[in-house]
């Protein structure tokens, strides 16, 4: 680029800015002149937002309100009491390892963690006694029932 289109692309830069500038400043006055400020009272303001479709409490409602939804989520949790028992079917193959099992397990909500399952077998030295098949595994079962089942 040379010297002269750099002074005329500059030059095209301070145009542009003045422009704007010049057109903020004037057009802010202007506009905030004419702009009016409609002052309505709380009635007014209410029934204008009730007809929007809004709905307007006092806090003193509000509270209440939130009271209420508190007393009636207490007592759908009270009411609430049965216990969830998860089945699942195990296809254990050959090749799977008790790493893969807890991680079956821990997928299909029977066990809390994978890690924890592997080291119950582990520390029973089960380990290598995985064996093919298909079992069924619920929920309520404790880890040592799983493993006893699962591990021959």
């Amino acid at each position: 680029m040379t010297s002269k289109s750099m002074r005329s692309f500059a030059g095209g830069i301070l145009v542009a800015a003045g422009i704007c500038g010049a057109a903020y400043f004037f057009d802010s006055e202007e506009t905030a002149s004419t702009k009016t400020v409609e002052k309505l009272s709380d009635d007014e303001m209410k029934n204008k937002l009730t007809s929007e479709g809004y709905v307007i409490h006092t806090e003193i409602e509000y509270q209440e309100q939130l009271d209420e939804l508190k007393a009636n989520q207490e007592v759908a949790e009270k009411g609430t009491s049965e216990k969830i028992i998860y089945r699942t079917v195990l296809k254990v193959t050959k090749g799977m390892t008790s790493i893969d099992v807890g991680k079956h397990l821990k997928r299909s909500k029977i066990i809390p963690n994978a890690q924890d399952f592997f080291n119950e077998v582990e520390k029973k030295g089960k380990a290598n006694n995985l064996r093919p098949g298909s079992y069924v595994i619920d929920s309520e079962m404790e880890t040592e029932e799983i493993i006893s089942i699962i591990f021959k």
